[in-house]
């Protein structure tokens, strides 16, 4: 697909839950990542206000298993710390296919929509394990990226057939992704078949509920680097392989 780029993110823990389940208390991750888990993942490797990313499928490669520790959060309205019990992922490892689309509402940002340029970043960034800090879920459950080639390998379920996996949280809308001024969640019911998750489009969903009112934030060139000047830097410094542009490597 136009604008994709394919990774591999692994860890020894994760923990995807269902956000209004982050408030206190006991935690307990889902079987397998969220959208909004995987479109942060994705983030993390490489954004801009520009654009967005769409996520397209994930393939679960190791067994899902589970862990349990015991925790001290702080206690929701404060007053010390609390014993909780979370239930981690463990040992886990997914394949990702995601691709950005240029916002449109951002009006502002018009002249940074090089759809050649944020590419070819996006995919050194793959390279390079991401421009962030990459977490699986949760801040203590620290992940890596590696490039790969989205379907090799051997994936634990891939001859499993069809699994359901229940009503789950998709994501939020976002209102400077959708041009409104309310903020949503989605929820959906996920079917993976073969380890192989497809994600519906975030406008595809359903299942919407409104949260609250929200104003967009606004960017312009004096808080945004364009592609083009992030471009020309990177192939400055040297190490780099810029794809497709005269008198560069390929």
């Amino acid at each position: 697909m136009r604008n994709s780029i394919e990774f591999q993110v692994y860890g020894r823990m994760a923990l995807f839950t269902d956000p209004i389940t982050k408030v206190g208390g006991e935690r307990s991750s889902y079987s397998v990542p969220t959208y909004q888990a995987l479109k942060g993942i994705t983030e993390s490797i490489y954004w801009k206000p520009t654009f967005y990313w769409v996520v397209d499928e994930v393939r679960v490669m190791n067994r899902i298993a589970t862990q349990s520790r015991g925790v001290k959060p702080m206690k929701y309205g404060g007053g010390g710390n609390d014993l909780s019990i979370y239930k981690y992922l463990s040992d886990v490892c997914y394949q990702v296919r995601a691709h950005f689309e240029f916002n449109l509402y951002r009006k502002e940002l018009a002249e940074d929509r090089d759809e050649h340029k944020h590419h070819n970043i996006a995919k050194r960034m793959v390279e390079r394990g991401g421009r962030r800090d990459i977490f699986l879920g949760t801040r203590e459950c620290q992940g890596y990226v590696e490039s790969v080639r989205y379907g090799e390998g051997t994936g634990y379920y891939d001859d499993s057939g069809e699994m359901p996996l229940g009503t789950m949280f998709h994501g939020f809308n976002y209102v400077d992704e959708t041009g409104g001024n309310m903020l949503q969640v989605r929820l959906w019911q996920p079917v993976m078949e073969n380890g192989v998750i497809h994600f519906p489009r975030p406008e595809e969903c359903t299942l919407v509920r409104d949260i609250r009112k929200v104003k967009s934030k606004l960017f312009d060139k004096n808080s945004v680097t364009f592609a083009a000047e992030e471009y020309e830097q990177m192939g400055e410094e040297g190490g780099y392989e810029l794809d497709g542009a005269a008198g560069t490597d390929v």
